[in-house]
């Protein structure tokens, strides 16, 4: 993929400032002063405002995009150090800018989420989303090697602090074992980038997908990009660090952990597994094939068991993202726009699923589900939008959920009719544990007599839901608005995935026929 300069709005770093933008916001909560309470409502607005300022900066990548291109757009560069082949290298294509987009949209929806349930440290918790805002959205537009596990890394700083000092009562114990499980991952992941700069020379996303490393090479670095990934994603069975984070953290927390850094594992197998890697790609299909299975099925199981809202959720997260593993390597079209789509998707609904658990916890201060029922007399709009949410989660056709388990589907079933069966228990799975949460907590009769005055949603709370309800129906009734943008570069990385296989399976054949010629 050769970077493009055509639509890069006339030179102007556009992905520089989204990125660093909200810097500038933490540079303005550093300077506020005055009593306690006046500071805490002026870092709120504060941050709002600039997560809404970087929002919609984002949308020049938006309307300047142009969907035909499939390599590098609204390109930087600068030489950083030359003599290493290390630079700051800046560009989004149809596999990233989608979720620069989603990162910059859900940052504000996170900050008023907390407006009235923060009171403790606000501006330190205002600077750390917008921190957090920095670090997703330079991971997902780094074109260099180097600048991207900086950035990937970065992620975990202001997440182990939102997490650790916000969360819940085993708060501590759940940021930990967040910061572990996900770091010690990524040092091998570093080991695999010396390895390729090394034979490569460079850091550049752009020359390393060009550049042919042996296949035993790349089952080795295969192994170390997914000890990272893996976790990030998470896959069954690294993945018990991501209830008890969900658990612990704070409503926001959940958020855009759900919505924004459990897309970090799948966008890292399609930057760098799939593309760099062919051959091992090809080789492990089956073992992530499995592994993905395991992960719907399994979690969906422990999901149906669980009795607090919150770890209902966060295992349906887990089933979902085994989706999107199979989706990715099905190695063709329609799997792998699948499982863009499906984190897309899921990036929006299980956002909007831990709001909806926030808006009675801060209400009732408990997620256990036996604690609820019959709130759909007191709440008729919350009821509505649990259940878009919900009809999402499950893939109802006309929402969001919908396509992008299709297209895994299909491309699942042009591998194994085993694999798309298998893979397909999740949606069935999927309708039994929300309609079980849904049920729980909306039908029946009130029967605590706290619940007899708990108030439906209140100005703010519409506020937040409302551009979650818009993306829910708008992903599902014109899905071809989102996937038009990622076609072009799926197809220029499936097309050359597929050259490469062909060129290795000749270079096989020739290699033994000069063994026996040989012998």
């Amino acid at each position: 993929m050769n970077p493009v300069t055509a639509s890069d709005a006339a030179g102007f770093p556009v992905l520089s400032l989204v990125t660093f933008l909200p810097l500038v916001g933490v540079v303005l909560l550093a300077t506020l002063r005055g009593e306690e309470g006046a500071v805490a409502q002026n870092a709120r607005w504060t941050a709002l405002w600039t997560s809404l300022i970087t929002f919609g900066v984002s949308l020049v990548l938006w309307t300047g995009f142009d969907l035909h291109e499939p390599g590098y757009q609204f390109v930087e560069s600068v030489d950083w150090l030359p003599a290493l082949g290390i630079g700051y290298r800046m560009g989004v294509d149809g596999i990233s800018v989608l979720f620069v987009l989603l990162a910059t949209a859900l940052t504000p929806i996170c900050i008023l989420a907390s407006w009235d349930s923060v009171k403790m440290r606000v501006r330190e918790y205002m600077a750390a989303f917008l921190i957090l805002e920095t670090m997703m959205v330079g991971m997902f537009s780094a074109t260099d090697f180097l600048l991207f596990y900086m950035f990937f890394e970065g992620v975990l700083i202001p997440m182990y602090l939102i997490i650790g000092i916000w969360g819940g009562p085993r708060r501590v114990y759940a940021s930990i074992k967040f910061f572990l499980y996900t770091f010690a991952g990524s040092v091998l992941m570093l080991l695999a980038l010396l390895a390729m700069w090394r034979q490569a020379g460079t850091t550049d996303i752009a020359v390393l997908l060009k550049t042919p490393f042996s296949a035993e090479m790349q089952f080795w670095l295969f192994l170390a990009f997914l000890a990272s990934f893996a976790v990030k994603v998470p896959m069954w069975p690294v993945h018990t660090w991501l209830p008890d984070a969900h658990v612990e953290a704070p409503t926001a927390g959940s958020v855009i952990l759900a919505g924004v850094l459990l897309k970090m594992g799948g966008y890292g197998f399609l930057r760098f597994s799939v593309p760099m890697l062919p051959i091992a790609a090809a080789q492990f299909a089956p073992v992530m094939f499995a592994l993905g299975v395991i992960a719907v099925i399994y979690t969906s199981l422990v999901a149906l068991a669980q009795q607090d809202m919150k770890k209902l959720i966060a295992y349906s997260s887990i089933a979902h993202m085994g989706v999107v593993v199979i989706g990715i390597f099905t190695l063709n079209i329609q799997g792998i726009d699948g499982a863009l789509f499906q984190m897309i998707s899921h990036g929006v609904v299980s956002a909007a699923l831990f709001l909806c658990v926030g808006v009675i916890y801060d209400r009732m201060h408990t997620r256990e589900i036996s604690r609820y029922g019959g709130l759909g007399d007191r709440m008729p709009a919350y009821a509505f939008v649990f259940m878009l949410f919900t009809m999402g989660s499950i893939g109802l056709p006309g929402t969001s959920g919908f396509v992008g388990e299709f297209l895994v589907l299909v491309g699942a079933l042009r591998v194994n009719f085993w694999l798309a069966l298998l893979g397909s228990f999740g949606m069935i799975l999927g309708a039994a544990y929300m309609l079980y949460l849904y049920r729980r907590i909306i039908f029946g009769r009130i029967t605590r007599a706290d619940l007899k005055s708990i108030l439906d949603l209140s100005p703010r709370e519409i506020t937040i839901f409302a551009p979650l309800v818009v993306l829910t129906l708008w992903l599902g009734i014109y899905p071809s608005s989102f996937t038009s943008f990622f076609e072009s570069s799926v197809g220029a990385m499936v097309q050359s995935h597929d050259q490469a296989m062909i060129l290795a399976h000749h270079a096989t054949r020739i290699a033994r026929a000069t063994l026996s010629i040989a012998r």
